[in-house]
């Protein structure tokens, strides 16, 4: 495949010494690696200067082919399926590791009262252990590994320990408030009922742990959702909803947190990127290079001031911010305040019109802006599109859409978005406001 056909998003690609075939998973891989951008890493590659990347390019029957594989843009996807295909083909550039660094490994064992816990540890080598230990790996990239292993301790809380049996305070540890740890209950000798039904839960949990690291995470998902509906058949609807969300939070672990290295590539840029992407497809617009945000600032009315910020590319860019003293008499009407920042904006015409503006309020402020908007001649103000971030109640109007979309239920990289924009926007604001009000107060 040639390089500019690879895509641009977050994955597992492959060098491959063959030609590639439809199903290049039954070929001999040379290097598996992962990227947030495989397009860029690949092309990396060929301008690298380790002994290996050297090496690669006088591979014998190597003629540039490379196959990548789609992961959802998850980057924990991309890590364990790295570490999947790496210990199925060993391929010559993986096993030989450079600098003489080691894989990391996860480790599950018991102790004396196979309570179940879990470590990394470099090669193993369970025949010198006094235990059974399962190990799940290869993987590249510990500090990767480690923010994975954080991340899915919050939906699935374990113990870790030393090469050596767990040992858990009678009272309840720094991680048991967070939510991170089983509890002291599971450590009762002999246990009670109660402790016993949780053993089993817990056993349970660290099995479906295990099986996200094996990269089979739709089993688990669809087991948590075949417990969740037998829960609700016997009318345990607390311990249902318990269920429901973990089914949730371990879709937002697996498809919005950001653990892989960008290497030599701007990683804000990339994240920037990512979040542009996302909106424009909820968006169902083609491109979306400019977005405005506007927010209002005042004290029942007095010294009102309003706000455009700018952002480029998904990032600020102040050169192009605006402030504006509102003209209207002091008197508390934000509603009215928002008409008159929009209306002297759109007459503006030598700034650049953006594709998408963010108004801070619900639905009225969102009505309010398209009132504006089809109330000004030109095509290129009829094409914007406009959005309200209901802030109380975490809500997100858009346009020709009946209902809102909660905050939470957005791809991270928008939320994080939205947030940003909303905030700064205040930010802005509000300097301003206080400016004027210093002001008046010196004279």
């Amino acid at each position: 495949m040639k390089l500019e056909k690879l895509p641009k998003t977050i994955g597992v690609y492959a060098f491959f010494t063959k030609k590639l075939y439809p199903k290049p998973y039954t070929l001999n891989p040379i290097y598996i690696g992962k990227a947030i951008n495989i397009q860029s890493r690949v092309k990396n590659h060929f301008q690298g200067k380790s002994w290996w990347e050297k090496t690669l390019l006088r591979q014998k029957g190597f003629r540039g082919q490379v196959g990548y594989f789609e992961t959802n843009n998850s980057e924990i996807e991309a890590l364990i399926l790295e570490a999947n295909l790496i210990k199925k083909y060993q391929p010559k550039y993986n096993v030989v590791w450079k600098d003489g660094k080691n894989y990391f490994y996860v480790a599950f064992s018991q102790n004396n009262q196979k309570i179940p816990y879990t470590f990394i540890t470099h090669q193993p080598k369970a025949d010198r252990l006094p235990m059974s230990i399962q190990f799940i790996g290869p993987f590249v990239e510990g500090t990767a590994l480690k923010k994975t292993l954080r991340f899915l301790r919050r939906v699935f809380p374990y113990y870790t320990g030393p090469k050596g049996y767990p040992k858990h305070p009678q009272n309840k540890c720094t991680y048991c408030h967070l939510d991170l740890c089983p509890g002291p209950e599971l450590f009762e000798n002999p246990p009670s009922p109660e402790a016993s039904a949780r053993l089993r839960e817990y056993r349970r949990n660290i099995k479906k742990l295990i099986l996200i690291l094996k990269g089979k995470k739709n089993a688990v998902l669809n087991s948590l959702k075949k417990e969740m509906r037998q829960l609700s058949k016997e009318n345990k609807f607390e311990e249902a909803g318990k269920t429901r969300d973990k089914i949730y939070n371990l879709q937002q672990v697996m498809s919005h947190t950001h653990i892989i290295n960008a290497d030599n590539l701007n990683n804000s840029q990339i994240l920037h990127s990512s979040a542009t992407a996302k909106l424009r497809r909820i968006l169902s617009l083609k491109n979306i290079s400019r977005i405005e945000c506007y927010d209002v600032s005042n004290i029942q009315g007095k010294l009102a001031t309003g706000s455009m910020v700018v952002f480029v590319n998904g990032k600020p860019d102040k050169n192009e911010y605006r402030k504006f003293k509102i003209r209207l008499p002091e008197k508390p009407n934000d509603i009215a305040m928002l008409k008159e920042i929009l209306q002297r904006r759109f007459l503006h015409e030598e700034w650049k019109y953006p594709e998408v503006i963010l108004i801070d309020g619900g639905k009225t402020q969102l009505n309010i802006a398209l009132s504006v908007r089809s109330s000004i001649q030109g095509s290129k103000i009829k094409n914007i599109k406009v959005m309200a971030v209901a802030k109380g109640r975490q809500e997100l109007f858009i346009e020709n859409k009946k209902e809102p979309i909660p905050l939470k239920q957005l791809p991270q990289e928008v939320y994080n978005l939205i947030k940003q924009l909303d905030d700064e926007a205040h930010r802005f604001a509000i300097s301003y406001h206080k400016a004027l009000r210093k002001k008046n107060l010196l004279q």
